[in-house]
């Protein structure tokens, strides 16, 4: 037996999954509240108590971990077109597990950098232009930054014909050139800037997020949980030199205040008739819906889809259902056990939850007609072929409800040219281990895999 300890610091619960490496197999989970408030190691303490309460005292050989507490990592991003140098680096800091809490695009103003004193970013990402093409946006943001207090580091990966000049006028941040997110048109960089923003996340964001005393019990660097999930999905797409993978996925985590969503696949067009317009999609694919909470982000799936469609699924009338969704609104730590009607709206709520989040993540169609007759355009990802979807989150683990909320990530025809999954298989992670498997796969990556393919619930269905 070769046991490792991987630690998930969340900011509500820290999850704990103890794993045999030799014998491919997890040893058992844990959870306990995350005492971010306080000392962090209070909490782990308690949840290795109760882990060794399931597996018995293990001498564990190694031990990595994660972590998303007090909100993870929070980034402010500015670029200059949005479709472009603004979507590039908004890429690169969702797929690097980083919060994208402001998005700016042109010229910064005032009113722009009030605002972003307030968010308090953890990183600023500074982008803007093609090489060599234009450096009078980002170097008007560099002055503006230049004029609010230093702290924050600010990355700056735009034009690299403007990157010495924005660093000189940003001199008293902690700053970091990277290449550009964008270098050409059509040509997408991010993988550098994402390391950078790692490597930031490592020296100043552990430490500020009171989580230093538990990384030096670590065999290796602590990475944001959602990165960890990213390197997770990767994983279980690709596969290994020794191990398949299964191929193209769509991974979804509905949780109390955000909705993530992954998506490893190309994407790009299947037809000869479609065109594609915007920046290129990366195979590894993040997004975080900020708006979209089963709990303290309820009112935004209600306004995405509408509180006739809620009362609807529920089966309840808008009358009770609204009554219920301000009741929560109240009491998030309110969970159904048991409860018909309040176990109808999260269906409902869910259901809304998953179809948002993968619709928004999902690429678009649209026909146009040309001289050729009818084409179609598609902007972002082509999920249509996806043949997996993952899902966790409490809202479907703890319901016999899984496969009726997971098929609404698929494709509807009340949305025909939302370029969702046509058909697919439902894998179900009831255990929470996708961040652990994460964190395992940077070192017994064949381990890694073999456990997901074993543990995630397999659910056949097609539509």
């Amino acid at each position: 037996m070769k046991p490792i300890l991987l630690i998930d610091f969340g900011s509500t619960y820290t999850k704990l999954t103890a794993v045999d490496v030799e014998e491919e197999r997890i040893l058992g989970t844990a959870q306990s509240f995350t005492t971010i408030q306080t000392d962090v190691g209070d909490g782990l303490a308690k949840g290795l108590k109760l882990l060794e309460e399931k597996t018995g005292k293990l001498e564990y050989a190694e031990t990595y971990a994660c972590s998303s507490a007090a909100g993870g990592l929070r980034m402010v991003t500015s670029g200059l077109v949005p479709e472009l140098t603004s979507e590039a680096a908004k890429l690169a800091s969702l797929g690097a597990g980083a919060k994208v809490v402001g998005l700016y695009s042109f010229q910064l103003t005032e009113d722009d950098l009030d605002e972003i004193q307030a968010l308090k970013p953890d990183i600023f990402l500074l982008v803007g232009g093609t090489d060599g093409g234009n450096s009078e946006c980002i170097l008007h943001n560099a002055r503006m930054l230049a004029t609010l207090p230093p702290n924050f580091p600010i990355i700056i990966a735009g034009n690299r014909s403007a990157a010495r000049e924005c660093a000189r006028i940003l001199s008293k941040h902690p700053v970091h050139i990277c290449p550009n997110v964008l270098p050409k048109f059509g040509t997408l960089n991010i993988e550098p800037t994402q390391q950078k923003i790692r490597d930031i996340f490592l020296e100043r964001i552990v430490q500020a997020k009171g989580l230093s005393k538990a990384a030096e019990l670590l065999d290796d660097i602590m990475m944001p949980t959602p990165s960890a999930v990213l390197q997770a999905m990767e994983l279980l797409s690709k596969g290994t030199e020794n191990e398949s993978g299964i191929g193209d996925l769509v991974a979804v985590d509905v949780g109390g205040a955000t909705t993530d969503v992954y998506s490893m696949a190309d994407g790009m067009p299947e037809s000869m008739n479609t065109v594609f317009k915007g920046i290129p999609e990366p195979f590894s694919k993040r997004t975080v819906e900020g708006d979209i909470g089963m709990r303290y982000s309820i009112r935004g799936i209600v306004e995405a889809v509408g509180i006739r469609r809620i009362a609807s699924l529920s089966g309840l009338t808008e009358e009770r259902a609204e009554e219920l969704i301000s009741y929560l609104s109240d009491h998030k730590d309110l969970v159904p056990d048991g409860n018909p009607e309040l176990t109808a709206l999260d269906y409902a709520l869910a259901s809304g939850a998953v179809e948002t989040a993968v619709a928004r993540h999902a690429g678009t169609m649209e026909e146009t007609y040309t001289l050729m007759g009818l084409t179609y355009v598609q902007t972002g990802k082509n999920l249509t072929h996806v043949k997996k979807i993952i899902v966790t989150g409490g809202s479907l683990i703890r319901t016999e409800n899984t496969d009726k909320i997971a098929r609404h990530a698929q494709y509807s025809p009340a949305q025909p040219m939302s370029l969702r999954p046509k058909a697919a298989d439902v894998w179900v992670d009831r255990s929470y281990i996708l961040a652990a498997m994460g964190l395992l796969s940077g070192h017994y990556p064949d381990a890694a895999l073999r456990i997901m393919k074993k543990e995630l619930e397999k659910h056949g269905y097609s539509q």
